[in-house]
């Protein structure tokens, strides 16, 4: 027996640059409605800093004109949204209103706060968290995460998340303020936050897919971390998998540099010295490393006396590390590499929200709405709503992290019914 069709989920987006927030509320608010023609099960709002000394009144203003059971939001150094026509667009450092609602049949979609002093110790049982969140861990949510960057501890909460709830995915942002890092602020249910993290989990017949566009290429070879201590790499050598005591035969880090820098093109050399990162393997059993298999981090300084590199992660003996570059024309084709293969994959996305690091939009490119259009050239009926982020959150390898300089896209879908006998 054919089971009845199931009710069909719908995502639309809503942007509005009015430099009145009442106009831009009503604006957006009334081509939400008009586009979703269905009861909204879940909002998600992106306002610009340009309207930070109105943060506070953004709420009232929408409780006013609209009804949702689940909405979160935060501010940000910019939106990006959707016009009528499906036609995605980015706008920084001015005034700018991003409203997604989706209608979600047979999806719970539940939001939580989270300040920093409350939540569990990274020590604690998975039950601690799963009560924290307030959503079982057997419904295998996925999550919308938003935070501020400062009062939050994202990462503890990051690791908490992966470890109450396997296999479950992740994408959010750090709330932004543009330039001068103030106004940060958070929204839930109609309730505005200065500090902590918002969220919302969502569990039911809706499938997420993350994608992390780092923005970088590799250069030389593959090493293997031989010294190290905390965030400080003290020695390195070949990337041999049967290497097993790695001390004995090693190099200074800034001696591999050094000799990697200097067999480059000089535009490269130019491009290093600003430019220059190291990535970190997440699957050490693979044989051979591609460029999403790394976890990008900054390099924050070097030690000349001893040859030592100071990156802005953990590093442990063993690990295996390669060193990036990023620039606007691998930017853009690492993007597109990966939405070319999200659309070969799946062709039932229905809306879809983009994280993008402050560093990146028009002064990466040198052109306005440069991703949101390469989104739109592979994804172009999908509704897109975002913000320019103060740090991007999304899974590598099967972990989730803070990122810095990236891009997280979350795709979401209906999943197709299986048939009862």
């Amino acid at each position: 027996m054919e089971p009845p069709m199931p009710k069909q989920m719908k995502w639309v987006n809503a942007f509005s640059t009015r430099p009145s927030l009442e106009s831009a509320v009503r604006e957006v608010v009334e081509s939400a409605r008009q586009s979703l023609q269905a009861t909204p099960d879940l909002g998600v709002v992106f306002i610009s800093s340009s309207f930070a000394s109105d943060y506070p009144r953004l709420m009232p203003l929408l409780q006013e004109q609209l009804t949702v059971p689940a909405l979160i939001g935060c501010g940000g150094g910019g939106a990006i949204g959707s016009s009528s026509d499906l036609t995605a667009q980015e706008v920084e450092r001015e005034p700018a209103l991003s409203l997604t609602l989706a209608h979600l049949p047979d999806v719970k979609a539940r939001v939580f706060h989270l300040r920093e002093e409350n939540l569990p110790d990274l020590d604690s049982p998975p039950d601690r968290w799963t009560d924290a969140i307030g959503v079982p861990a057997a419904e295998r949510p996925q999550f919308i995460l938003l935070a501020d960057p400062f009062t939050s501890s994202i990462n503890d909460l990051l690791q908490g998340l992966d470890f109450a709830y396997p296999g479950s995915i992740t994408v959010g942002g750090l709330a932004s303020a543009g330039a001068t890092n103030r106004g940060m602020s958070l929204f839930g249910n109609y309730r505005h936050y200065d500090q902590g993290a918002i969220g919302v989990a969502l569990s039911g017949n809706l499938a997420m897919e993350a994608i992390v566009a780092q923005g970088c290429r590799p250069i030389g070879p593959t090493y293997r971390v031989a010294k190290g201590e905390r965030n400080i790499i003290l020695g390195l050598a070949e990337d041999n998998a049967d290497t097993i005591a790695l001390d004995d035969d090693c190099q200074p880090p800034l001696q591999v540099l050094q000799a990697l820098l200097k067999g480059l093109s000089y535009e490269d050399r130019q491009l290093a010295q600003h430019s220059l990162f190291i990535g970190l393997a997440r699957d050490e059993f693979k044989a051979t490393l591609s460029q999403g298999d790394f976890l990008i981090r900054n390099l924050v300084g070097v030690d000349p006396r001893v040859g030592a590199i100071a990156l802005g992660d953990r590093v442990r003996p063993g690990q295996r590390i390669q060193f990036h570059l990023r620039d606007a024309k691998t930017s853009a084709e690492d993007l597109e590499g990966w939405l070319q293969r999200s659309q070969e994959r799946s062709s039932s996305v229905k809306g879809a929200l983009v994280f993008s690091c402050l560093g990146r939009g028009e002064g990466l490119y040198n052109k306005p709405n440069f991703e949101s259009q390469l989104f739109n050239r592979y994804f172009n009926d999908v509704p897109l709503g975002g913000f320019f982020c103060n740090g991007e959150i999304g899974p590598v390898g099967g972990s989730t992290f803070l990122h810095g300089y990236t891009s997280v896209f979350g795709l979401f879908s209906q999943p197709p019914r299986q048939p009862t006998a």
